[in-house]
């Protein structure tokens, strides 16, 4: 049975999330910025003629004003509760689904024999449109690749109405006549260039390149791209994502941090954020490293960058043990009178928490009271918000975090900061 896959792509995700619960912004230019309000991360269809993709907003101030550019800080919390609606209501449709990205998504719609997929795909694309308010691309094909570069299209022509299945399409090798060979996935920008220099172009030239070539060139993974393009599946669906070898939590400051104390505060809410990751993919972690660096892009100032790390005594992800190391950590390497941009913490040494080697001089400390405590505090913050409950360590006001002077409400998440409704009646009882 041949396989069909369908990459579900959410259009202009950030944007589209801000638009859902500001209909105003439908049709206006929007743009959402990096941490500390930086660069453009995402474009509304409006916004990309006007500003360039990684744009630093300061130097387009004169261009948002002129245009009336909407513009926001990155809402992560909004943005990644709106991703699990969004492929939760994807999982309905099909029992085989790959989490590619917080927008992305492949289903495997292999055995679909009595389905017309291009109707199917549309039935997916207004349910998600109507459920979550998010407009949706859908591109289906043999392979991951194909199906991939079936989204492309769906999204660049308008007459596709969101969706094109190019599995069972007459002019397949025209469409990809039409795919710059930097477009395909897996093909990064160093290989686009060796291949534009060897005269192949299109996604079309990389279908038809001979394969003892490929290999020499681009390895067993260019290889198994070329392969896709011809409607071979290589690429398999990964339903259950790869447990990670490393954990980095890091942000810069919204303003320069000088003094220890609040630098021990942002590195410990660091190893406290790495800590929930851990717990939630089962993990816990035998290594950790600190590490801080001052601003580079600001030549004059004097700059230092530097980490630390070290094993841990016994595998864990308790937040209040990490913290204590991450604190270590950064006392060795913290020196006075510099101006701090960014810290952050790594963990390494992932291993699952059901196969911890304990040490021979294993402690006689309550570990289920530990992990008791850590699943109470998961839990509450879970229900009622991010930082419902924190250590102290980590914190009260916090000053030292990114900027994010535009940022919208969590519409979803905070009770206090739900969508507001007004309505107007009839005085029915007037005369």
């Amino acid at each position: 049975m041949n396989k069909v896959f369908a990459l579900v792509d959410c259009n202009n995700f950030y944007v589209s999330c801000e638009r859902v619960f500001n209909p105003k912004l439908e049709g206006k230019p929007v743009i959402v910025l990096s941490n500390n309000d930086g660069c453009a991360v995402a474009r509304s269809e409006e916004a990309k003629a006007l500003i360039p993709m990684g744009a630093p907003a300061h130097l387009y101030q004169d261009v948002i004003k002129k245009h009336n550019i909407a513009v926001y800080s990155s809402n992560y919390t909004l943005y990644s509760d709106m991703s699990e609606r969004v492929m939760g209501i994807l999982s309905q449709f099909t029992p085989e689904i790959e989490i590619y990205s917080i927008d992305e998504a492949f289903l495997n719609l292999t055995g679909f024999i009595n389905y017309n997929l291009t109707e199917y795909a549309k039935e997916i694309r207004a349910t998600v449109k109507k459920w979550t308010g998010i407009p949706t691309s859908i591109g289906i094909g043999s392979t991951k690749t194909l199906a991939k570069i079936a989204n492309k299209l769906a999204k660049k022509n308008r007459m596709c109405g969101g969706v094109f299945d190019i599995t069972a399409h007459p002019r397949q090798d025209d469409f990809l006549r039409s795919v710059d060979v930097e477009d395909i996935w897996g093909v990064g920008r160093q290989y686009a260039n060796l291949l534009k220099r060897n005269g192949i172009n299109t996604a079309f030239d990389l279908k038809n390149a001979p394969d003892h070539w490929i290999k020499k060139n681009m390895s067993i993974v260019g290889l198994r791209t070329v392969w896709e393009l011809r409607g071979i599946p290589c690429i398999e669906l990964e339903e259950v994502a790869e447990p990670n070898k490393q954990i980095i939590r890091s942000r810069s400051f919204g303003k320069p941090v000088e003094s220890l104390e609040e630098l021990k505060e942002a590195v410990s809410a660091h190893a406290s954020r790495a800590s929930e990751k851990l717990r939630e993919q089962g993990l816990v972690a035998s290594y950790i490293s600190t590490f801080i660096e001052t601003n580079r892009f600001k030549p004059e100032d004097p700059q230092y960058g530097n980490s630390s790390g070290c094993n841990l005594p016994e595998p864990t992800s308790y937040s209040p043990e990490l913290i204590k190391y991450a604190i270590a950590n950064l006392e060795r390497i913290y020196k006075q009178g510099y101006r701090y941009k960014r810290a952050g913490v790594v963990l390494m040494g992932l291993v699952p928490q059901d196969q911890i080697q304990l040490s021979l001089m294993h402690s006689a400390r309550p570990y289920s009271r530990d992990k008791a405590l850590m699943n109470s505090i998961d839990s509450i913050n879970s229900h009622w918000g991010s930082d419902t409950i924190r250590l102290a360590a980590c914190g009260i006001k916090q000053a030292w975090q990114m900027r994010r002077a535009r940022l919208s409400r969590r519409f979803t998440t905070n009770w206090n900061e739900l969508q507001n409704v007004k309505a107007s009646f009839p005085n029915y009882f007037s005369l």
